[in-house]
């Protein structure tokens, strides 16, 4: 698991969305790891290959705003994400720590 990471022993994980990135990202550089290259089952890596699909729902990308329901869709997306990293973090249990960084987009509109 050393895509572009510029660590040399990988500890700590963090699973945080972003356009058109995977979902799992060295939480000391920030690299974004292919999920591919995540040791855990397929279909961990089914559901947030699912949940990161989904990121993004709540914002308005022609006004630079959020949709209706957008502070609700974006902490419906935060709730998920969160049990998905405890999922995760079960699977790699002894071999990395995973936090879960969440989208604070909407905060700006509230």
């Amino acid at each position: 698991m050393r895509s572009l990471c510029k660590i040399q022993e990988i500890k700590e994980l963090k699973v945080e969305g972003d356009v058109g990135a995977d979902p799992v990202w060295c939480n000391s550089c920030n690299c974004n790891f292919d999920i591919e290259e995540i040791p855990i089952g397929h279909d961990l890596k089914f559901e947030l290959m699912k949940w990161i699909g989904k990121y993004g729902g709540w914002i308005d990308w022609e006004r630079d705003g959020i949709v209706p329901n957008g502070i609700e869709l974006e902490e419906d997306h935060n709730k998920e994400g969160l049990k998905l990293t405890e999922k995760l973090q079960k699977e790699l249990e002894g071999e990395y720590k995973v936090s879960f960084t969440p989208s604070t987009f909407s905060k700006a509109f509230k």
